[in-house]
């Protein structure tokens, strides 16, 4: 029965004295009430119910020891292992309370103390170490035999076994007696023959039984055994997964060698400032004033020593007991009961003691052994031999280790080791929400690994190694204040004493009598690790004092850095993997490897390869990535069995490699390694298959993993795909690998051929055929997430995957449509080839999955996207199909060009559709703006210039025309400021231009209708002047606005032509003047160029380039010549026809006439004597200074000056 917690402070008669017990466990029965023995009994007759089995007394009712005086070796580990949360935190000593009692009255006793002490943490185990006992055993073990040696020849010369009296088993006879007729009640028992006999014999199967470690088979026992619901640590492994199960670890019956927790009751006491965690036995009754008491047996003869009054009193302490029964007799014969206070056992005559001293005894002992008992896993005894007032203590490890011994000699070895695998376990799951413990698990686990040997206990070893990669947690986010919660713990053997105060502190405490207590050592004590010279110094106060501060010289490693964190991981793995694979001896059916041999990884140009051909690959992929159904039965390729330990090791141990080399080829991804992370998302893969191939049915989160794996594998062979040119660079990358990388592969290879996978992760040389198994990646993956047993989970994960595929369909649409224009672009002939044909179907059908992709998941700027690229595909096609004539002239705008046009302004405008506003993503809606403007343009350009007069009447072209131009124009933003305004502005201007030109022409060539000639007088007139507006606002278009205004000067001579009367000749011919001189500003642009160009300010002597060596910039010589060539014939013949007018005026001219015609005949003048063969610089300088002369006196504007 598990006792509920009975919380007291029970203090000595000056109240000096803090103690506090809360039963933990019990398996005993409440309290009964004791029977009061008559006066005369004789407890030299045994009772009718001697040494019959009873809950009331425990243990001690199986023999005649009475309240066992003998704890097992191990009986602190029982406790330890069912109450794991305590040790190594908050309790300071965990054994039976003999031992305490014993460590107690060491100032007081002869006796010889020998008892082996360990430390977890800041715990100290102590259980009692019988020299005596333990060699009798050597010679049928050997386990204790250097012991023995070490012990005959630094302890006691002659060593031998010391026989006990018959009046110590006299004395336990009557006692056992004592208590069976107190729960029995009866005094005129019946004797029962030979029963003395049969009581010598029990005790000599107490003393001799070889079965050491004991078992212990009481149902209580065995009930407590399976009960504590936290008692995880040998059954199981923390797994990081929630939802996975634990993997257990070992049989508790094999593993543990039957240390049980066999005591009657465990107590958690605190005593002072001292926590302990004791085992007791002794029997506890009711009755009296108080709730329980404890009955003691005395001989009237023998007065209470001082001993037997502490042990009574630390007794009843530990027990919570509040009064002591005493039934005092004579040979055997019950003379009479007195009852005693637990605070008046101090004060008893002939055994008054100072409960302070008890207390700083207490401390200094604890204190004693935590400063000298440091290291983890050793074996410490302390030993005080019988009349010596001596007290040493050993470090039995090391000297098992200078004695050249095997670890297993020492039996405390495994129960240590298997007590820090525990302690680590249990702390790994408050880790979950504590960081802070990681160090101390690490070291709690490297030290339980070093105890062990790897042959005789690789189930541990592999646990152990797998917990430690465990604290690397691989998919958290760099804490920034990280750091400082994770440096707790020590090194790998010692801890830090987190009791003691700061180090300044500390050193003003090494006063001289702490050096003393360490430092003192004879030529006969060199080899213990402390002595205490003299036992009387324990009852000084505070004598002895912690002053050992363990630092931690090997904190856990807490390093923000990815790559390092999977490399720890990794080699907790193998080394987990090897202790494992040890264990399986099928090594005949295995495929001979050597772990030295790297295996290739290879790789292949796939560029001859098509897609049927890796759709074998690609069902094998989805048939290892869908969930498996059945579960295994039979043994696995190495030979394990499903369900065995190495089974479930292996599962966790394949996936935690997995998941290392997984964030390891993200980090190189993201370092833009792509050759490293293909190399190692392949091993991730691999890891999978071999997990795969070892388990029977795989969790959801397993999957969903996968399809992460999946799904960076595309990502990579996409990036390989987009950077072809550093292909030798990613080879290299590719191919190398670590001996540990190879190792591991090793043990895989034991349970799969690890083929599965090979196509998504081999390093193709073909840039199409790394898409095509990036889409397939992508698609492994979606099928994954969307399969029936991920259907409900991950959402986000199906967005980010659907998003992917997306992508990697718009990137092939996008490869197969260039490939297209290449073909277009090589092609002599210029009908569309099938091949064509085929490269605009793929890309057609991969722009229209990815939109349905992006669809899915709302994405409406990617939609638009892909949309706009389907226009381009479409403005490809129309390309395609352009007619051309017999002398490779360009033919007619053909209908099927103007389908594709228009197909793509409809995908443009769907575009449109879906951004919705510039608002959504101003880049794509600027970018799909900007390719809408270009096609309508395009396609009014095409119209225009190849015009399809023999399909249209020219009246409907013109009508098409100006729709396509208005709407191109409709999407020229000209307001925002943009990279791209300047691009606006041009394109508005040249389709102003055009539609100027456009409507010149029809006006020239139209007869009969005025009005309509009227309409497109003005319709011209106004286009030129937009036209010539946006020309002049931008700074690198002085071609195309002197182009414009020669034009415009053009229709103006056109218009006077038409003119009969003088005045409106006069006023025609002035309005071209003034349009003339507005190429000023064109000519000082190009002028301004051709200075830049040739790197000198203009001089006479000035060498003129010719059109052949023009200079590499934005200027077209050839261009300006042409138009320079357009502008003089036109300068001269306004000017002449100028003079000419004026001259021949009827009317008297104004003196403002009079100097105008002067400034025209000065500057015609000057035109006709200018030097043909002059160089251009000369003649453009020329022209501005006329053109500057006629501003001046017409009053234009002065719209710059010459350099």
């Amino acid at each position: 029965m598990i006792g509920r917690g009975e919380d007291s402070a029970v203090c000595s008669g000056n109240s000096e004295i803090k103690s506090r017990a809360v039963v933990k466990y019990s398996a005993a029965p409440p309290p009964t009430s004791y029977a009061l023995l008559q006066e005369k009994t004789d407890l030299k007759l045994p009772p009718a119910n001697w040494l019959r089995e009873n809950p009331q007394l425990g243990s001690a009712g199986t023999t005649i020891l009475g309240s066992s005086s003998k704890s097992k070796p191990f009986s602190s580990f029982g406790m330890a292992y069912d109450f794991i949360d305590c040790i190594g935190d908050d309790v300071d000593v965990v054994s039976d309370s003999e031992n305490i009692k014993k460590l107690l009255k060491i100032p007081y006793s002869k006796s010889h103390v020998s008892m082996a002490v360990h430390r977890v943490g800041r715990t100290l185990l102590l259980d009692e170490l019988d020299i005596q006992e333990l060699f009798m055993r050597s010679s049928q073990t050997g386990d204790w035999t250097w012991l023995k040696e070490f012990y005959q020849r630094l302890v006691d010369q002659k060593w031998q076994r010391k026989k006990k009296s018959k009046e110590h088993w006299y004395q336990k006879a009557i006692l056992s007696k004592f208590l069976y007729y107190s729960i029995n009640g009866d005094g005129a028992a019946e004797p029962v023959q030979n029963d003395l006999n049969e009581g010598e014999e029990e005790n000599g199967a107490e003393e001799f039984s070889s079965s050491w470690p004991t078992t212990f088979t009481s149902t209580s026992s065995d009930a407590e055994e399976s009960d504590p619901p936290n008692m995880f640590a040998l059954g199981q492994v923390t797994s990081i997964p929630k939802e996975q199960n634990l993997p257990m670890l070992f049989n508790e019956g094999e593993n543990s060698q039957g240390l049980r927790n066999d005591f009657v009751r465990n107590i958690m006491w605190t005593f002072e400032d001292i926590h302990m965690l004791v085992g007791s036995n002794m029997p506890i009754f009711g009755g009296g004033r108080y709730p329980a008491v404890s009955l003691r047996l005395r001989d009237n003869n023998k007065p209470i020593n001082i001993l037997t009054g502490i042990d009574y009193w630390l007794d009843n302490l530990m027990c919570n007991v509040p009064e002591l029964v005493m039934c005092f007799h004579v040979n055997g014969i019950v003379q009479k009961y007195e009852m005693i206070k637990t605070e008046d056992i101090p004060h008893l005559e002939n055994s008054t003691f100072s409960t302070r001293v008890v207390k700083d005894i207490a401390q200094n002992i604890l204190s004693f052994l935590k400063s000298n008992c440091t290291k983890e896993g050793h074996t410490y005894w302390l030993f005080k031999a019988s009349g010596s007032d001596i007290v040493k203590l050993y470090d039995l490890t090391t000297l098992c280790e200078e004695a050249e011994e095997e670890k297993c000699q020492n039996p405390f070895t495994l129960p240590v080791a298997v007590l820090l695998y525990k302690v680590a376990s249990n702390l790994m799951l408050k880790a979950r929400q504590n960081r802070k413990h990681y160090g101390t698990i690490r070291t709690l686990l490297l030290n339980c690994v070093k105890l062990l040997d790897q042959e005789r206990h690789p189930q541990i070893i592999a646990s152990a190694h797998y917990i430690l990669s465990e604290l690397f947690q691989l998919d958290e986010p760099p804490q920034e204040d990280g750091e400082e919660s994770l440096r707790a713990g020590g090194s790998e053997d010692s801890y830090s004493d987190e009791d003691r105060e700061e180090e300044e502190e500390e050193e003003a405490e090494l006063t001289e009598d702490s050096d003393e207590n360490s430092s003192y050592s004879s030529q006969d004590d060199s080899k213990a690790v402390a002595v205490i010279r003299s036992v009387g110094e324990l009852s000084v106060p505070e004598k002895y004092k912690s002053t050992h501060q363990i630092r931690p010289s090997c904190a856990f490693p807490v390093s923000q850095d990815k790559e390092e964190k999977c490399r720890h991981v990794l080699s907790y793995v193998l080394k987990g993997l090897k202790a494992v694979d040890g264990t399986i001896k099928k090594e005949s059916d295995l495929p001979a490897a050597d772990p030295n041999t790297p295996i290739p990884l290879k790789y292949e140009d796939r560029s001859a390869i098509g897609a049927c051909a890796a759709e074998t690959g690609i069902s094998l992929l989805l048939e290892r990535a869908g969930p498996l159904q059945a579960d295994q039965k039979h043994p696995t390729r190495s030979g394990m069995l499903p369900g065995s330990w190495q089974h479930r090791m292996k599962l966790q141990l394949f996936l935690k490699a997995s998941k290392a080399y997984y964030v390891l080829s993200d980090a190189a991804t993201n370092l833009l390694k792509y050759g490293r992370a293909l190399r190692y998302i392949k091993l991730s893969l691999q890891c999978y298959d071999a997990y795969c191939s070892v388990s029977g049915t795989l969790h959801p989160q397993v999957l969903q993993f996968h399809s992460q794996c999946l799904s960076l594998c595309g990502d990579i062979q996409l990036m390989l795909a987009q950077n072809a040119k550093n292909r030798a660079a990613y080879l290299e990358e590719y191919s190398y690998q670590t001996k540990e990388d190879q190792e591991i592969l090793h043990s895989l290879h034991r349970e799969s051929s690890c083929q599965a996978f090979n196509m998504a992760t081999d390093l193709a040389m073909d840039p199409e055929y790394q898409l095509f198994v990036s889409s397939k990646c992508y698609e492994a993956a979606y099928e994954l997430l969307v399969s029936e047993a991920l259907k409900d989970h991950a959402s986000d994960q199906l967005a980010q995957v659907l998003k992917r595929l997306g992508n990697i369909r718009n990137e092939m649409g996008v490869y197969h449509m260039n490939q297209a224009a290449a073909m277009q672009t090589e092609k002599v002939k210029r009908s569309v080839s099938v091949a064509e044909q085929e490269m605009w179907k793929k890309s057609f059908a991969f722009f229209e999955k990815g939109m349905k992709d992006f669809e899915a998941i709302g994405d409406r700027t990617n939609t638009a996207l892909l949309l706009c690229n389907t226009g381009r595909l479409m403005r490809i096609c129309a390309q395609a199909h352009c007619a051309i004539s017999a002398d490779q002239s360009r033919g007619e705008f053909s209908p099927e060009e103007a389908l594709y046009y228009n197909k793509a302004i409809d995908y443009y405008l769907r575009a449109i559709k879906s951004l919705a506003s510039r608002e959504s993503h101003s880049a794509v809606w600027d970018s799909v703006n900007w390719e809408l403007s270009t096609t309508y343009f395009t396609l009014a350009t095409l119209l225009q210039d190849y015009a399809p007069l023999s399909r249209k009447a020219q009246e409907q072209i013109e009508r098409e025309v100006t729709e396509a131009m208005m709407k191109s124009l409709k999407y020229c933003d000209l307001q925002t400021e943009s990279a791209r305004q300047p691009l606006y502005q041009y394109r508005a201007a040249t389709i102003h231009h055009r539609l100027a030109s456009m409507y010149h022409s029809c006006f020239r060539n139209q007869v009969g209708d005025e009005h309509l000639r009227k309409q497109h007088r003005s319709l011209a007139e106004l286009h030129y002047s937009k036209a010539v507006c946006l020309f002049l606002s931008l700074k690198d278009a002085p071609c195309e606005l002197l182009r414009t205004l020669l034009e415009r000067v053009a229709f103006a001579e056109f218009t006077m032509a038409g003119q009969s009367s003088s005045a409106a000749k006069l006023k025609s011919l002035t309005g071209a003047i003034e349009i003339m001189t507005e190429t000023r500003y064109a000519f000082q642009l190009i002028h301004n160029e051709l200075l830049e160009d040739f790197g000198q300010p203009f001089s006479g002597s000035h060498t003129s380039p010719d059109v052949a060596s023009a200079p590499p910039s934005g200027l077209n010589l050839e261009e300006v010549m042409k138009l320079i060539g357009v502008f003089e014939p036109s300068f001269s013949f306004l000017l002449l026809q100028l003079i000419k007018l004026m001259t021949t005026m009827k009317r008297k001219p104004s003196n403002k006439d009079e100097e105008l015609l002067k400034t025209y005949k000065n500057v015609y003048s000057k035109l006709l004597r200018a030097e043909k063969n002059a160089p251009l610089l000369s003649r453009v300088k020329l022209h501005i200074e006329l053109l500057q002369q006629l501003t001046s006196q017409t009053g234009s504007d002065d719209t710059g000056t010459v350099q």
